[in-house]
């Protein structure tokens, strides 16, 4: 989970390690934002303020104001991304299948409430229909509200917002689509997102909605030397299991503080 801790610290020459945001009679409040990201390992930056903090009856909702990444978005105590480089992992996500698709029309997103991925999928002129399948309605207003980048793509009228489980909604319709992507939280053993990165699933409920030549793509956590071990190995092999040609690929991403990974399931091999 992520913490937020202010000190007051002692003004002298040196600075007290970099921590500075405001100075008041010789003393400086120095706030922090703080996440664990491996047992004894964590990872922290300095804090300007926090702008909105929310709740919904999945999880907690942060809006920070951060030194070195500008806004962040943090979702039950994650970091989920940082205005800076936020556009590393969505370009990641999308583009390569968008790409990649001879001429992607209809494409479906589980999960996405930011709103990010909706935003660069709508910058294919061939794009007709994107359906952003969000469980929590809380997390999509919220990100509405307060995500100012993303706002010309929630009213984008090819955009359709569906709060329900992907996983329902995918079965319940009727509708196959040129690419299904995968913005969904890691599956971690226990967690919301768990059974959305399970062999059935993707046999049972992803490959049929397919289009002829579909693509589907997932992000696939830290893929980094030792932390792709966590969940990034684990998704390639398993999609691995269900289609034949699978490409995994990766990108460091600063304010993750680790190399992220995704993973694509394309109709034919290709040279990479």
């Amino acid at each position: 989970m992520g913490d937020i801790s202010c000190s007051d610290d002692i003004v002298n020459g040196n600075g007290v390690d970099g921590k500075i945001q405001s100075s008041l009679n010789g003393y400086r409040k120095s706030c922090w934002y703080e996440e664990e990201i491996e047992e004894n390992l964590r990872w922290c930056f300095a804090l300007n303020s926090i702008l909105h903090t929310g709740a919904s009856r999945f999880q907690d909702i942060a809006l920070l104001d951060t030194k070195p990444f500008g806004k962040a978005l943090i979702i039950d105590g994650k970091l989920q991304s940082a205005e800076v480089d936020e556009f590393i992992y969505h370009e990641s996500l999308v583009h390569p299948a968008l790409l990649h698709h001879s001429s992607p029309e209809t494409v479906f997103i589980m999960g996405g409430g930011e709103g990010s991925t909706a935003r660069e999928i709508l910058r294919h002129k061939t794009v007709e229909k994107v359906v952003m399948c969000d469980i929590d309605e809380e997390v999509v207003d919220f990100c509405k509200a307060h995500l100012d980048v993303n706002r010309e793509a929630f009213c984008d009228p090819r955009l359709e917002v569906i709060i329900n489980d992907a996983r329902t909604e995918l079965e319940i319709g009727k509708e196959c689509y040129d690419v299904i992507i995968g913005d969904l939280a890691d599956p971690i053993e226990g967690g919301p997102c768990y059974k959305l990165y399970t062999k059935s699933f993707y046999e049972h409920s992803v490959k049929p909605k397919l289009n002829r030549g579909g693509i589907f793509v997932t992000q696939a956590g830290p893929a980094g030397i030792f932390s792709h071990t966590e969940v990034f190995s684990c998704i390639c092999n398993t999609l691995r299991q269900v289609f034949k040609y699978v490409v995994a690929y990766s990108a460091h991403i600063p304010s993750y503080a680790d190399t992220w990974g995704w993973v694509m399931v394309i109709p034919h091999s290709v040279s990479v």
